[in-house]
């Protein structure tokens, strides 16, 4: 099977799943390289519904109680290194990283994200989201304080200010890429 047959077949991988917000997240994810896999899980998992395993999201939809944290879980591994990302599973951490950042740079990322394909922004930011402070991180997206911004400018990933302008790039929430090297 050729790279455009994989790509193809890939993308075809989203009709799987029931629900529209999820078929749509699941096609951007698969877009930008992010493999999605439907699959049953048993047992616990850090967000109902879905397991990192190896680098891949797996969704068990009948479980999946808001697609909006496919976004923030892509975002984790999105940030990852290249040579890392396979290697990630579970509640994901960087080996001998500092994981705090690195969640507000995935907030940051879902955000852009659901802006680019077009989704409100409560599905990222529900009412259980986010030890219940969805509400206020929702609140300061909205008036533009972008909290973890600058870990995507600094990956290269986004740009925001006169460096958007030097790079003849749209700002954040716009990206320039959605997956680092």
């Amino acid at each position: 099977m050729g790279k455009r047959d994989r790509a193809s077949n890939d993308l075809n991988m989203s009709a799987e799943f029931k629900g529209e917000i999820t078929r749509k997240i699941v096609d951007f994810l698969i877009e930008i390289g992010i493999p999605v896999v439907s699959s049953s899980i048993d047992g616990e998992t850090f967000l109902p519904g879905i397991l990192v395993e190896n680098g891949r999201l797996l969704v068990d939809e009948s479980k999946l109680l808001y697609p909006g944290d496919l976004l923030h879980e892509a975002g984790h591994l999105a940030l990852a290194d290249s040579g890392l990302r396979e290697s990630l599973g579970g509640e994901v951490a960087f080996p001998g990283v500092i994981m705090e950042p690195v969640e507000s740079q995935a907030i940051a990322w879902s955000f852009a994200a659901a802006a680019h394909i077009g989704l409100d922004p409560a599905v990222v930011f529900h009412e259980n989201g986010y030890r219940g402070n969805a509400g206020g991180l929702l609140f300061n997206f909205q008036l533009g304080a972008y909290i973890g911004v600058n870990g995507l400018q600094a990956a290269g990933l986004t740009a925001v200010g006169s460096q958007a302008d030097r790079l003849g790039c749209h700002p954040y929430p716009s990206m320039i890429k959605w997956i680092r090297d």
